[in-house]
């Protein structure tokens, strides 16, 4: 198992030397594995090994022993150990997407790589789970292996694999009682389809976690090719394999505001593009409309923005339009939240919105700020109202997410602190 990790890690640039590698733990067999077989390798890899465990409180006190367990489980080995916990409760996507989301949110707020535990066979399961719901290529690619900070070093392991290694290391492990009912779909298609697939092809989990890492090559490979860059031509998108097509459409939606784009709303968009009507128009989820302009589809509208404003430091000012006011003081401590950070400054320091070719440095590395409004879904009316600190030297930071990394330092503090206004709906999205 450590040689399938290893070559996996390698396959996938997931680790590099002195990194950070964050361990979550949840108690169970997959999550045991993956900490102790981090563990081992830890000199090999040439990297600093911590534990995460998230308790969602859902089950009592069932969860407050995995959470002893965890912690004993790193006091044994010496390992740094995080213990975040939440109160869950179903959403409009159900129980388990909840937990999902407020597991991943607690991963946010640890620094390094956060390594999780999906295996082969989860893997496999996540492919089933998107054809039983109906689904596309996206879907069929199932579990990335890397996203963000995000990283899976054991999709081509399998359960058996797991097993196997702790019953060689004399690992214990924690049951999830939930995961031994029928009451959630993925634990149906484990339960009962998967023992049947595997008669016919023992080697099922392996096979179809291969297959969707292919198909994520393939779908990554569709959307460089249907990449519009930046302008999105009528006739172009006439001329596109409908394959291409649907993807730079998919793409246009997301960066107009509408985060998650369906199929109507793609055929929508799609139905624009061949219009006769070189005008011609339609209206989307969150009040976003999208319009022709003879050769071009833009989204139309857009919101209203504010004028750049300098920072005086030591000093503070107000932002009626942002309903923001900005404090900067002399560093008495290095400060490194989404509210108030410390920074070295070359030149005077500006608040102002996006420009084209902001960057800014977070722990998953460089990013354009323009992709990381759409990653953090941030609807496009809102994003010019969202302020961006800069100085001669380029992006210090953004109020409500963080400061750039390469920028820290021990001159100023700024903090930011909310007021009355519209700001108070844009940092919903972002902060």
């Amino acid at each position: 198992m450590l040689n399938e990790i290893q070559r996996f890690i390698r396959r996938y640039g997931l680790i590099r030397p002195g990194d950070t590698v964050v361990c979550a733990v949840s108690g169970g067999a997959d999550s045991v594995a993956l900490l102790f077989a981090m563990y081992l390798l830890r000199e090999k890899l040439q990297i600093q090994v911590q534990a995460a465990h998230f308790d969602h409180r859902l089950r009592g006190a069932e969860s407050d022993e995995d959470r002893a367990f965890v912690r004993d489980l790193c006091d044994r080995y010496d390992i740094p150990l995080t213990i975040g916990a939440g109160d869950v409760a179903a959403g409009k996507k159900g129980l388990e997407a909840a937990a999902r989301e407020a597991r991943y949110d607690f991963f946010k707020t640890l620094p390094g790589k956060i390594a999780t535990a999906h295996t082969a066979d989860d893997n496999a399961e996540t492919v089933l789970l998107h054809l039983v719901r109906g689904t596309g290529l996206k879907g069929l690619g199932a579990i990335a292996p890397v996203r963000g900070s995000i990283i899976r070093p054991m999709l081509t392991v399998t359960r058996e694999q797991v097993l196997g290694f702790l019953e060689e290391y004399h690992l214990t492990y924690r049951t999830d009682s939930s995961n031994e009912t029928d009451r959630f779909l993925r634990n149906r298609l484990r339960h009962h389809v998967m023992p049947l697939l595997r008669q016919e092809n023992p080697r099922l989990a392996l096979s179809l976690s291969e297959m969707a890492l292919r198909l994520r090559q393939d779908q990554a490979c569709l959307e460089e090719l249907s990449d519009p860059g930046g302008i999105v031509s009528v006739q172009r998108l006439r001329r596109m394999h409908p394959a291409l097509r649907s993807r730079a459409l998919e793409r246009f939606l997301k960066e107009s505001g509408v985060p998650e784009p369906e199929a109507r709303h793609i055929r929508l968009a799609e139905k624009l593009v061949f219009s006769d009507d070189p005008s011609a128009q339609a209206d989307l989820p969150g009040g976003i409309t999208i319009a022709r302009r003879y050769d071009l589809l833009e989204a139309a509208g857009g919101a209203e923005t504010f004028q750049p404003v300098q920072i005086c430091c030591p000093g503070e000012v107000s932002i009626p339009a942002l309903g923001l006011k900005v404090v900067c003081q002399p560093a008495r401590e290095v400060l490194d939240g989404p509210d108030a950070f410390t920074v070295d400054t070359q030149g005077p320091a500006i608040l102002r919105p996006r420009q084209a070719g902001d960057r800014i440095c977070l722990s998953g590395g460089s990013k354009s700020l323009k992709k990381l409004f759409i990653d953090r879904k941030i609807p496009v009316h809102l994003r010019p109202l969202v302020p961006v600190l800069c100085d001669d030297a380029g992006v210090l930071g953004v109020p409500g997410i963080g400061v750039s990394r390469d920028r820290r330092g021990r001159q100023w503090t700024f903090r930011f602190i909310k007021e009355e206004n519209i700001l108070t709906e844009s940092r919903g999205y972002h902060g």
